[in-house]
């Protein structure tokens, strides 16, 4: 370190002695960052250094001084950590692109001097692990340090303010430019009936920092405190909070989505700058020490706070230039967002996958069993379209389209496929955990009320499809013999149906875990579908089509555009469904992998089929290993799509449910104070139980 210090010429803008002095503070081993005694020591080593050398110390100032007045700041304080103007598609690709081949370097840049210093991409850890009296303690040793006699006064400060002050104006222009963006506009049209407050706030920029620059100038002593730009500012945040609320009913887009990110990042950005290069000192604090300090010209709390915030600023560029081509963590902010939207539609649908009374799991039984029936015959098609031995990518497309239109019917009948539930419920369960999470009426023992509903819902439903898919695909392979004297499935294609459901010998748990991961995805394709037709207005667009209500008039083509809008997302869900169970063993068989799907509705019609194909001729160990078989691949089924839902549910509403142990003790007590009504549900709805519901809601 001290080698490096006496190489440094206080003329010289070469950013290669800044990085060897970085490099020395820098732990060696990327993990020492996590023991924070080690980067702090060589911080203060280095400031002991300065203290004991003051010559040195003002060298390296001066050395300093000389990088930030040949570089431009601009885009230091207002595009590093802040989305492009691109668009998520070309930002996604760009970050992939140059994650492999970085962009060019130019030194005219302050932005690309960071880069330089700062190359490794956990650089941001250890600078967070020194403590903030360290790094002020270093600053004012550098800064305090006496100058030669013949030394000429710096412009480091003046520099550093006019590269504020320009980022302060292009984050204006951006914000505006954003605020009036059409999607913004679609999405929050009552911003057409007043003066936009994005337009607002760069007329009230343009006027502070014309007073500011006659401020430097000496013209005034102090330019007014910005506090009705501020106020601009909260409403900008306020149209942003309102379009992101009016998502959850109407629907939005990565695009919208991207868009708010980029504004919300902007309007946090312009805030801390403001307050940085504030000289009154009447402007309130950020509700973060997230600032960067600029100005040392006031003394006491003032300063003190800009200090802090200084440092704190610095951390945030330093950690967002260093994650700025991560493509995960941009997918993260970016996704979770509209994974949210998502997600709540899919809560909104999973309501009704929940009975409230045994009137109602009774109408569930029934709405199962409908489906099981459908099943039966699905299953029967399944079977006799394998016998057409056509090539493999027809067979995927004939299997794909039997499940696709079976389910299609299923929904169109109003009926209901046990397997389909969990991906929305577990939506229903995280809203109401996120309510809960932010003090809400909703606590441990009401969501145990929710999560018991659910359980017997699903049990209910399970039953109701395996309770008639078994006896109708056997009503089907009875049939079939009676009329053409010969089984539906020869004895050969029978021991194959029920290897299929082999939990020992098959890998069938492991393809049931497989349909599991399919329903999951069909649940977030109905939420994506339900959140498209709100967003799009898909209602209104059906209604314009004049060809067809010319075919079903005008009353008629009402209700058909109501149903494709309440139902997009459940007709689209089971379509891509039925053609992700249609083509995974195709594609396994094409790519050499074990890939396949076990259902437990169409495993049971298929134990069905192979019963009445062997003549029960089976010894009772097979039957039962079968029968549990089935039992595993249903259980395998529900947990596989509801846990992944759930999960997806809690990190879109970035919920972490730590207290999973009084939730099962809530339970336990439920189920011994009341076993029955724990299975079977109260006869009525108790009303403190309706007041819990509509809190949920």
């Amino acid at each position: 370190m001290l080698a490096t210090l006496e190489r440094l010429d206080p003329d010289s803008d070469r950013i290669d002695l800044l990085v060897d002095l970085v490099d020395c503070l820098r732990p060696r081993r990327r993990w020492v960052w996590q023991r924070p005694d080690d980067p702090a020591h060589q911080v203060r080593t280095l400031t002991q250094l300065l203290k004991g050398n003051p010559a040195q110390a003002w060298t390296l100032r001066r050395y300093i001084v000389t990088l930030l007045e040949k570089r431009r700041h601009t885009s230091l304080y207002s595009d590093i950590g802040i989305l492009s103007n691109d668009g998520f598609v070309t930002e996604l690709k760009r970050r992939v692109a140059y994650r492999f081949l970085p962009p060019a370097l130019n030194d005219l840049y302050l932005s690309d001097a960071l880069n330089q210093v700062l190359y490794r991409e956990d650089d941001y850890q250890w600078i967070r692990a020194v403590p903030n009296a360290d790094w002020m303690e270093l600053f004012d040793v550098i800064a305090n340090a006496p100058p030669p006699h013949d030394a000429t006064a710096d412009r480091a400060r003046y520099v550093t303010l006019m590269g504020l002050l320009d980022a302060i104006r292009t984050l204006s222009c951006r914000i505006c430019a954003l605020g009036l963006e059409p999607r913004l506009v679609h999405s929050y049209s009552e911003i057409e009936d007043f003066d936009s407050p994005f337009l607002m706030q760069n007329i009230e920029v343009n006027a502070y920092l014309d007073e500011y620059a006659r401020y430097i100038d000496g013209k005034i002593e102090g330019p007014e405190p910005a506090r009705h730009l501020l106020v601009m500012l909260d409403q900008c945040e306020e149209v942003v909070l309102k379009i992101r609320r009016s998502a959850m009913s109407s629907g939005t887009s990565v695009a919208l989505t991207y868009l708010l990110v980029a504004l919300q990042q902007s309007i946090d950005r312009l805030h801390k700058l403001l307050y940085l290069v504030d000289v009154s000192g009447a402007l309130p604090s950020a509700p973060t020490v997230d600032l960067e300090a600029m100005a040392t010209r006031h003394e006491g709390r003032v300063a003190s706070e800009k200090r802090l915030a200084a440092i704190a600023l610095a951390e945030e560029l330093i950690e967002a230039h260093n994650t700025k081509y991560e493509v995960r963590g941009f997918m993260r902010d970016n996704v979770d967002l509209l994974a949210r939207n998502v997600t709540e539609n899919a809560s909104r649908t999973g309501e009704h996958y929940i009975a409230e009374t045994r009137r109602e799991l009774r109408h569930m039984f029934s709405a199962s069993a409908g489906a099981g029936f459908v099943v039966g015959f699905m299953a029967m098609f399944k079977i006799m379209l394998g016998y057409l031995r056509t090539a493999p990518l027809v067979e995927a497309f004939l299997f794909s389209m039997n499940y696709s239109l079976g389910f299609i019917l299923v929904h169109l009948l109003h009926f209901t496929i046990a397997t389909k539930q969990p991906a929305m419920t577990a939506q229903r369960i995280a809203a109401s955990l996120h309510r809960a999470e932010n003090g809400r009426s909703l606590d441990v023992d009401s969501l145990a009320v929710l999560v018991n509903k659910v359980f017997r819902t699903q049990i209910v439903a399970v039953l109701g499809n395996v309770l008639l898919a078994f006896p109708v695909a056997w009503a089907i392979a009875v049939g079939y013999k009676a009329i053409n004297g010969s089984h539906i499935v020869d004895p050969a294609k029978a021991h194959h149906l029920l290897h299929d459901v082999d939990p020992i010998h098959s890998p069938a748990l492991f393809y049931a875990a497989v349909a599991g991961v399919w329903l999951f995805v069909a649940g977030l394709i109905s939420g994506y579908y339900d959140n498209k037709a709100l967003y799009t207005r898909m209602g209104q667009r059906v209604r314009q089509l004049r060809g067809l209500r010319r075919l079903l008039g005008e009353e008629r083509l009402g209700r058909f555009a109501d149903y494709v809008e309440d139902n997009l997302g459940g007709l689209m869900g089971n379509f891509f469904f039925g053609i992700m169970l249609g083509m995974t063993g195709t594609v396994g068989f094409l790519l050499g992998l074990p890939l396949d799907i076990r259902h437990v509705t169409f495993s049971t019609a298929n134990l069905a089929t192979a019963l009445v194909g062997l003549d029960y001729k089976l010894p009772i160990e097979t039957v039962v290993n079968a029968a549990s078989g089935v039992a595993l691949i249903g259980a395998v089924n529900l947990l596989v799509s509801f846990g992944l839902a759930l999960w997806v549910a809690l990190r879109a509403r970035k919920i972490r449910f730590k207290r999973g142990i009084l939730l099962v003790r809530a339970m336990g007590r439920r189920l011994l104070a009341s076993p029955i009504d724990f299975f079977l549900g109260p006869k009525e709805v108790p009303v403190n139980s309706e007041l819990l519901v509509r809190d949920t809601k």
